[in-house]
């Protein structure tokens, strides 16, 4: 029975990891091989322990198993053993410090720039989560994109992040690990892509169902060809103003948007005196504009034609952007 339900344990996620394509363990940059680093050896470790617990569950269910020989005889009282005692107290206590000391050594490492990077003037973007879209500032260049970032390969890139209105989770898994961004709040995260290619980063905080779809592309580049896109950014996309930016915070679902100018001219989120644009009054009739859902919309069920032409009036019209 027991043999039965394993195979069919194992047949069932078969199909779920032929589906993986397992982007931690193929990383990118220094700060995300870190990480898989830590990770393979924690599993080395969480590997020692399963094989040998099931290797005394194995040993003891063969040596105390019931015989026929042994029918009616009566076990040895047990006193315990003090050496058995401080064995399998030691040796948990041992594998907890080879697991925390790699672990605090990596976390702490990686608030840093990546080693020999420590002497680079880092490339400055600043995100910004919003609902439901992501926003990254460049003030240097002046230029300011939604839903993508580009950044040049072989570069130690700075990440500021904040939100403007609900806590959310920056993750690009082929290049660094996971932060919380936060309201009135800043965090910093190093990166540098070693590779030219397009990475994909998200949101893994389960904020609702609108955030599920915040999905970016990081895409990086030869130094050459990252100037060239400033270059062309600034003579061809069109120039963010105070109102088109609240536009952007409202509640929707946008693809990608390229501006000239930068929102920290007039606000910054990290800023705890700044102002926080969660729009609570257009999360249920939002019509998640921008994107189409196949399933029925039940936020707006049961809204009224009156209603749902009045939320559209607020969350305005179709974005296109450069």
């Amino acid at each position: 029975m027991m043999k039965r339900l394993f195979s069919l344990l194992v047949v069932g996620l078969l199909p779920l990891l032929a589906g993986c394509e397992m982007v931690v363990f193929q990383p990118q940059g220094p700060a995300a091989r870190s990480i898989t680093e830590l990770i393979n050896w924690s599993i080395w470790w969480m590997l020692l322990v399963v094989v040998v617990v099931f290797a005394l569950f194995a040993y003891i269910v063969w040596k105390y198993r019931d015989r026929p020989e042994r029918q009616g005889e009566e076990p040895p009282e047990e006193h315990g053993s003090t050496v058995l005692e401080i064995v399998w107290t030691v040796i948990p206590i041992l594998i907890v410090v080879a697991l925390t000391i790699p672990t605090v050594r990596t976390l702490y490492d990686l608030e840093k720039p990546p080693k020999g990077y420590e002497d680079q003037d880092p490339l400055v973007i600043h995100v910004t989560s919003a609902d439901w879209k992501w926003i990254f500032s460049y003030p240097e260049q002046n230029i300011e994109t939604v839903n993508y970032v580009n950044i040049p390969v072989n570069r130690l890139v700075l990440f500021k992040m904040t939100s403007a209105s609900t806590m959310q989770s920056f993750w690009v898994p082929a290049l660094a690990g996971q932060k919380y961004t936060m309201n009135k709040m800043e965090t910093e995260l190093y990166v540098v892509a070693e590779r030219p290619g397009s990475y994909e980063g998200r949101n893994t905080n389960f904020n609702g169902r609108g955030y599920t779809h915040m999905q970016f592309e990081v895409l990086a580049q030869t130094p050459k060809e990252f100037d060239k896109w400033v270059q062309e950014v600034k003579q061809t996309a069109p120039k963010l103003t105070k109102e088109k930016y609240e536009e952007l915070l409202l509640p929707t679902h946008l693809g990608r948007l390229t501006f000239v100018g930068t929102h920290l001219q007039w606000v910054n989120h990290a800023d705890p005196h700044s102002k926080t644009y969660t729009n609570p009054e257009l999360y249920r009739w939002h019509g998640y504009q921008g994107k189409i859902f196949d399933e029925n919309d039940r936020h707006t069920s049961n809204v009224t034609d009156d209603e749902q032409q009045a939320s559209e009036s607020h969350s305005g019209g179709e974005h296109h952007g450069h």
